[in-house]
């Protein structure tokens, strides 16, 4: 008994002996190019840039950053040792003035081991020692101030249509307390910003209504 072969069936519904031989060949595509092998898919679906195309988007997205309610500026930030009976410690000494722009200033100052610890310790300090300057509606003092502290001795002046002429540190506190128009002069030679800002805000206390 001699074993039969499978015939194929075609459209013309002649069957015709298929060889056992026969290599079975694909179909090439019609520019005689060959086919371009499937390429390999990487674990977790990545592509070549790293980015997971399975991967959830994040629930709620990023949350919006809360606008802090006070400016905040350093004026001054130093490394300070102190010599103890086993060596050195050192710590960061950082002083911040911080204000609204709409009268409200306050200097303060801050010691630790971690300048951002410090500079916390600093913001709770001038909150602390927040005054209210005295000011017209258009953001101008009313009259002109002199005061001394420590070394630092400064004087302010109204100068209406001339904007902001100060430096050193009293500009700083003039511009976060909001003061428009004036015009500031430093008498001493002192470059202790600290000293000079806290002479700015005992200077904006003894302003009064006119």
């Amino acid at each position: 008994m001699t074993d039969t072969q499978p015939e194929a069936t075609t459209d013309t519904g002649v069957s015709e002996p298929v060889a056992e031989n026969t290599p079975t060949t694909t179909d090439a595509p019609a520019d005689g190019t060959a086919a371009a092998a499937p390429q390999r898919r990487r674990r977790g679906g990545d592509d070549r840039r790293g980015g997971n195309a399975n991967r959830r988007p994040r629930r709620g997205g990023r949350p919006e950053r809360t606008k802090p309610e006070f400016d905040q500026k350093i004026i001054s930030i130093r490394r300070v040792t102190r010599v103890m009976a086993g060596g050195r410690r050192f710590s960061f000494s950082v002083a911040m003035v911080i204000g609204d722009k709409k009268g409200k200033v306050g200097v303060g100052i801050g010691k630790a081991g971690d300048t951002q610890l410090a500079i916390e310790k600093a913001v709770r300090n001038a909150k602390k020692h927040m005054i209210t300057v005295t000011m017209n509606a258009d953001s101008n003092i009313p009259h002109d101030v002199h005061t001394k502290y420590a070394s630092s001795e400064v004087m302010i002046m109204p100068a209406p249509g001339r904007g902001l002429v100060a430096g050193s540190s009293v500009r700083t506190v003039l511009e976060l307390g909001g003061v428009k128009d004036v015009t500031a002069k430093l008498f001493s030679r002192s470059k202790n910003k600290l000293n000079n800002a806290r002479a700015t805000v005992e200077a904006l206390k003894q302003l009064k209504k006119a």
